[in-house]
């Protein structure tokens, strides 16, 4: 256990630590708090019945409980209280333990603080998930001991005990996670930044400065990778302490990564060029994954080598639930894009295939504008299949777009995912692509968009 870590437990003898939530990381923290011999509450909007016998546990641990609606009332008796991603920061009542002096924090932050190993942290509106994965499966290949946590993989925070100094840490981080931190990261990389979230951030400045908190907080030795063809993510130059390396998919840049016109990836440090692979080699498909390789081939740089960054990208299958082949069914592909949560998710898988599409589309609207996402599926779309509350949205957005025909673009409008299936299934040729991707958030019918995603993949496999 490092020095640090053993300060922290010992500081919370007698401390008074409020949870918010039973999450999957705060499960186990509470039973590590309570024996370190914090005075643990359990604030929860589930009923004691409902927490079955987890409840059970954690009260013979001497756990105490405020369940229900008033969950978040009395914050500011607490010493430190932990957050859940999914609380809104912005709570009155949270925002009066603050103002109170109460220590809020999270399962992700702590980690950071306490973490003896090199961390990588990854945000930004698209891509995410694919870039953290990337950038884990490259250290692994090149011999280190990775642990992937954040909104992927495992919570950290617990199992921080396993944890030794010559490992790296991999961590993807929400706006949610963000907006609250006062750590960051020690190689910090930002995809690119597009209104999302809007329906929880009150505005989108305030969403863009949740994310500028992965470089704010970084020391002199730090190195931070940002897009240089995203505006956003331009402005936040003046943020960041250390090295700045930058990735481009359309124009050199003089330190990081980027794609030439031949398809190659090129590197650049100390003012040499090199060429690291040939991205056509890639089994991934999407000019958008093709960026999201070289946003981690500039993470890794100096860390590993470019041949393991060859090998590990030129072989990366991708992610489930994006653009993840389903099925092959009498010559027509399916595939899943549940994590097209957003218009541009949604346009960067269309803009992955070569052939106009069947798009399946619709869901929980989260208050962005769907106006960017009309011309592409002109463009790239001869069938539309809507459903959910952003359904009808969609629909005026594509019908008022300049140079709708709907003689060359059906649309339907249907009841849910299940009758979009079939209704594809109906109407697809083989040659064609049905792509799932809802421009939307899953909430409406679902937990989350992998919900979403393996019910889809459920309906196709029992066509």
């Amino acid at each position: 256990m490092n020095e640090a870590l053993r300060q922290y437990y010992e500081g919370l003898s007698g401390k008074k630590v409020f949870f918010l939530g039973a999450g999957i990381s705060h499960r186990q923290l509470i039973r590590t708090f309570a024996q370190k011999g914090a005075q643990v509450t359990l604030c929860d909007r589930k009923s004691r019945e409902q927490l079955g016998e987890y409840g059970d546990e954690i009260a013979a641990l001497g756990v105490n409980f405020r369940l229900g609606e008033s969950y978040l009332e009395g914050l500011e008796q607490a010493d430190i209280v932990f957050r859940t991603p999914g609380i809104d920061y912005t709570k009155p009542e949270i925002q009066a333990a603050v103002a109170a002096g109460v220590k809020v924090t999270s399962e992700m932050e702590t980690f950071f603080e306490l973490c003896p190993c090199r961390t990588f942290g990854v945000t930004g509106s698209d891509g995410k998930t694919t870039t953290t994965t990337l950038i884990a499966k490259m250290l692994e290949a090149a011999g280190f001991r990775v642990h992937l946590g954040g909104n992927i993989g495992i919570p950290l925070l617990p199992i921080i005990d396993e944890v030794e100094p010559e490992d790296i840490a991999v961590v993807e981080l929400s706006s949610f996670q963000l907006i609250s931190m006062r750590t960051s990261p020690d190689v910090a990389v930002v995809t690119n930044m597009a209104p999302n979230h809007l329906d929880h951030h009150k505005d989108m400045q305030e969403y863009i400065d949740a994310k500028r908190n992965i470089l704010l907080y970084q020391k002199q030795n730090g190195i931070a990778v940002l897009n240089a063809e995203n505006g956003i993510t331009l402005s936040m130059q003046p943020d960041v302490r250390g090295e700045l390396r930058w990735f481009s998919r359309e124009n050199p840049v003089k330190n990081g990564t980027y794609i030439n016109e031949s398809k190659q990836l090129i590197g650049v440090q100390n003012g040499a060029e090199r060429v690291i692979m040939d991205l056509n080699k890639m089994v991934l498909p999407g000019e958008h994954n093709k960026e999201n390789v070289a946003t981690a081939a500039a993470a890794v740089l100096g860390f590993v080598p470019d041949e393991i960054i060859e090998r590990v990208c030129a072989s990366f299958p991708g992610v489930e639930h994006r653009i993840e082949l389903t099925r092959v069914k009498d010559g027509v592909r399916w595939y899943n894009d549940s994590i097209g949560t957003s218009p541009t998710r949604t346009i960067a898988g269309l803009r992955s295939f070569d052939q106009k599409l069947i798009l399946i589309a619709g869901g929980y609207d989260k208050k962005i504008s769907y106006a960017p996402l009309a011309p592409e599926i002109l463009a790239h779309v001869k069938i539309l299949l809507l459903c959910g509350a952003t359904g009808p949205v969609i629909r005026k957005e594509v019908e008022n777009c300049p140079g709708f025909d709907p003689v060359s673009l059906r649309i339907e409008s249907l009841a849910d995912l299940a009758a979009c299936v079939a209704r594809a299934n109906q109407l697809a040729e083989s040659g064609d692509v049905v792509l799932m991707s809802p421009a939307s958030a899953s909430f409406d019918l679902y937990s989350n968009f992998e919900e979403r995603g393996r019910h889809f993949k459920k309906l196709v496999a029992e066509l």
